[in-house]
């Protein structure tokens, strides 16, 4: 359930990042009426032929590249792939705050946006900056597709398209990414306990988080820890090394236990949560 820079790829996730809009504007328009729309946002659509084998499937036709910046996309209507991908009914499926129209994925409502990368992985720094120019450009095509709701691949979530905007706006005035909406938190039964997990950070970090939930906690109170410690990740880059740092109340601790071996391996840290006394 959702409550509520990187040097590879390192856990499971699609091929490529994307983000799909759901958007009524949309609904109706013409190959070319909607080949305008892009043109007028100052998107400069062009219109592409065969797409990597990667891809058929996920996206349909008419598909554009769309440049933005430095930033090029792959655009257009939503493939069946990629709608099953999405469906919030599905379990590994997460939501924030959203609640998708029952007739979410009908009627070609639902475009789908590829970034492209061109030669190696980028570092931290480049897909940092990638990806805010990536999350400006959403913030016009949210505007031009009258978009209800966005989801974000590397998390699997589902947001709500006005605020995921206005955080993106945000972001630009203040420098912090908008974590709920680019990273979902994950809970999940240990018969013992249970432990929540973050899914999406590791696009940004190349790590994830992983924390049992101490007795009494609810998930809110989780949430807001581990948003605290992705979003420092995010913005610092990845845990090298375990280290003890304070919490957030006083007499809270917390312990970060990175993984050892080869960054190429599946990467998670462990969180460990207590108390002094």
């Amino acid at each position: 359930m959702t409550v509520g820079d990187r040097d590879a790829l390192i856990l499971p996730v699609p091929p490529e990042p994307f983000a799909l809009i759901v958007g009524a504007a949309m609904q109706g328009r013409s190959d070319e009426a909607a080949e305008t729309a892009l043109r007028h946002m100052g998107l400069r659509p062009e219109r592409v032929g065969a797409v990597a084998p990667e891809i058929v499937g996920r996206i349909g036709t008419p598909h554009f590249r769309l440049t933005f910046g430095s930033v090029s996309v792959l655009a257009g209507p939503a493939g069946d792939a990629t709608l099953d991908l999405a469906d919030p009914d599905r379990p590994t499926t997460s939501l924030l705050a959203a609640s998708l129209p029952r007739q979410w994925r009908e009627s070609g409502q639902c475009w789908i946006f590829i970034p492209e990368r061109a030669g190696a992985a980028p570092s931290p720094g480049e897909q940092t900056t990638a990806m805010r120019e990536f999350f400006k450009m959403m913030v016009l095509l949210i505007d031009l597709f009258d978009a209800s709701h966005i989801f974000w691949s590397p998390a699997r979530l589902w947001s709500d398209a006005p605020q995921f905007r206005a955080s993106v706006a945000e972001m630009l005035a203040s420098g912090m990414p908008p974590v709920l909406h680019l990273v979902a938190f994950r809970r999940k039964d240990l018969g013992d306990g249970a432990a929540m997990g973050t899914r999406g950070l590791a696009l940004f970090a190349g790590q994830e988080l992983e924390a049992r939930v101490p007795g009494g906690w609810t998930a809110a109170e989780m949430v807001r820890r581990l948003s605290r410690l992705a979003l420092d990740m995010m913005l610092n880059g990845p845990i090298r090394e375990a280290r003890t740092m304070r919490g957030l109340e006083a007499g809270e601790w917390i312990d970060l236990l990175p993984p050892r071996g080869s960054a190429r391996q599946k990467s998670t840290v462990v969180v460990e949560f207590g108390r002094d006394g």
